[in-house]
């Protein structure tokens, strides 16, 4: 294809690039980079992108739920609860399993608009719901469709669209949106549970709605992502993109850099065999960190987070607040309040020390909460114990500081940069529907545990944060200021995770970031087996 001449620093083919003999010279990633702005649109792109107290609701009750004669009132069983809540994670299990062929097919714009019309929809049945729970939960299930699809193709999106230098904080702005909805949601049933009309639920799901409709209708007006453009053909649509996200011209040093790259890649992938989706367990590297997406997704459930609120407002309520949907409140509001800390951190920090040491804080928060709950309060009349009743709220607080700032937002960034693009769409996928899976559980079954062993439950989240520090020690490489090109390589050529954050390419293939001659390596599956060779004196494997 024709060019407008390019700036002297523009990138030019060299003579080993993997799908064509060569690879590419030209301006290093710190000076790429450092050409790109924070534009509007970028943020935009963030922001649009990345758009449960009913149980005590007198209406709610009356209509969903069973009358118990002993307590004078409407209550749910530990069955109908579990269903009710964990549908909707049922329904996002499968619906982050089809995503990533959704989204290969449709694109990554279109699939957005249409998994957030069946959050449309499924608000829709759960609004007419007049007296039927089943409907109500059958609502959910096909709300969940639409936000377990949303949870793949979001970060899918903004990671192929957003300049590098926001990269990982706009990937994280999905958890910070994540915890401004449960946010919103909190505030919203404290304003409406007094009400005695249907009102009181309705109007919270009516607001669901809504800003389905918005992220549905607003990510119609953003541009398709550069590299599923540019692999249907459309090249001049991913320059403009490019251009656009970065706030440069569309023919300036790293928009032709990210085009080439792009170019090659596919080129590369034309030069293979079909990929198939089992590929995912037996590619180059790829069990390994298949397993480690899954693991560290799940483990972000595991923590125990939603453990305080799915059922916050019956929790607390055990403490003797005579109004816990205000705990809720002070709950949510801390989380969305360190939410913006983590961002910093994805920004900031390290990813390993980061998430080791949020599961640490998290696993004595939740140990502190166990004991206390289980041997200080008195469950009977949790009045005569006011101490350990806020003993139980400041822990509760301190464990979601923790979550905020390290597990909530790191590990959709440390995800989104695990496999290389080949893999990306299934790999990401089935590591997300990990995540909703163990949502699920959790949302299921924490009635039934909670019923039998009261605050004891927290010490089964308490080991699990225990293993996740093992697991980050001992299995996730450092990638942060890494580019994805170097991720991959490391993780083929077996670089110790314990000493991965000093690690450099001593070869002559210089990384990108880490170029003195202003060069960038490109690395595939196509050249790991010469790449390890070079490189084998100076790894250090585990």
């Amino acid at each position: 294809m024709s060019m407008t001449k390019r700036s002297p620093d523009a990138t030019e083919k060299r003579p080993d690039t993997p799908s064509s003999g060569s690879a590419q010279h030209g301006p290093s990633a710190a000076v790429l980079a450092a050409e790109q702005k924070v534009t509007f649109l970028a943020i935009f792109l963030g922001l649009v992108a990345s758009i449960s107290g009913f149980f005590d609701m007198e209406d709610y009750g009356r209509r969903f739920g069973v009358y118990n004669d002993q307590a004078g009132k409407y209550d749910f069983s530990a069955a109908r609860q579990g269903t009710i809540v964990g549908l909707l994670s049922a329904g996002c299990l499968v619906g982050s399993l089809i995503a990533g062929r959704l989204a290969d097919i449709l694109g990554r714009r279109l699939t957005i608009s249409a998994s957030a019309l069946f959050c449309c929809i499924g608000n829709i049945i759960e609004i007419s719901s007049v007296s039927s729970w089943v409907q109500f939960a059958i609502g959910r299930l096909v709300t969940g469709f639409g936000i377990g699809s949303l949870s793949v193709v979001v970060p899918m999106y903004q990671s192929e669209s957003s300049p590098a230098i926001l990269r990982g904080l706009l990937i994280s702005t999905y958890q910070l949106f994540v915890t401004l909805g449960i946010w919103t949601a909190e505030m919203i049933n404290y304003g409406t549970h007094d009400m005695k009309s249907s009102a009181s639920w309705r109007i919270p799901n009516g607001l669901s709605f809504l800003w389905s409709l918005i992220l549905g209708a607003g990510i119609l007006v953003l541009p398709e992502s550069p590299r599923y453009a540019y692999r249907l053909g459309r090249e001049d649509e991913a320059r403009r993109t490019i251009a656009r996200l970065a706030g440069l011209d569309i023919h300036a040093a790293s928009v032709n850099h990210q085009i080439d790259e792009i170019r090659a890649k596919l080129e590369e992938e034309k030069a293979g065999a079909e990929t198939r989706w089992y590929e995912i367990f037996t590619g180059p590297r790829m069990l390994y960190r298949t397993l480690l997406g899954i693991t560290l997704q799940a483990g972000q459930q595991l923590t125990g987070v939603n453990f305080f609120f799915y059922y916050g407002t019956t929790i607390f309520r055990a403490t003797g607040l005579k109004d816990s949907y205000v705990t809720q409140i002070i709950l949510g509001s801390v989380n969305v309040f360190c939410t913006f800390g983590g961002l910093y951190v994805v920004k900031a920090c390290g990813r390993r020390n980061a998430l080791m040491a949020g599961a640490a804080w998290m696993m004595i928060c939740f140990f502190i909460y166990s004991f206390v709950g289980h041997f200080k309060l008195d469950l009977e009349n949790p009045a005569n114990t006011p101490e350990a009743g806020n003993v139980l709220i400041v822990f509760s607080c301190l464990f979601i500081v923790a979550f905020a700032t390290t597990w909530g937002p790191l590990v959709w960034a440390v995800v989104a940069e695990l496999y290389p693009a080949k893999y990306r769409a299934q790999a990401m996928a089935l590591a997300t529907a990990s995540n909703w899976l163990w949502n699920f559980l959790i949302g299921f079954f924490t009635r039934f545990i909670t019923d039998a062993i009261d605050y004891l439950y927290g010490l089964v989240f308490a080991g699990c944060c225990a293993a996740l520090v093992l697991v980050v020690f001992f299995f996730l490489i450092e990638s942060k200021d890494r580019t994805l090109e170097e991720i991959d390589t490391m993780y083929l050529l077996h670089v110790n995770p314990i000493t991965s954050s000093k690690w450099t390419d001593k070869t002559g293939a210089v990384t990108a970031g880490k170029a003195e001659n202003g060069s960038s390596s490109e690395y595939s599956p196509a050249t790991s087996g010469r790449h390890s060779r070079q490189q084998s004196e100076h790894v250090e494997v585990p």
